[in-house]
């Protein structure tokens, strides 16, 4: 089978326009599921104990 026949090219180009979107896929997989994972299972009810500085120094003019 000669490799410059047209059914090998259409068949070549095929599989690499197949492997692009596999791992424009995996990539952006890759990128995104952490960012979601870490935003679904962190907690909503934490507790902010810092002050902000302008209350401090209006208490400290006081």
């Amino acid at each position: 089978m000669n490799s410059n026949s047209p059914s090998a090219s259409s068949a070549d180009t095929y599989s690499h326009r197949l492997a692009d979107i596999v791992g424009t896929a995996i990539a952006l997989l890759t990128l995104t599921l952490p960012v979601f994972v870490i935003a679904h299972y962190s907690s909503n009810d934490v507790q902010n104990n810092q002050q902000p500085a302008i209350q401090n120094l209006q208490e400290a003019k006081d």
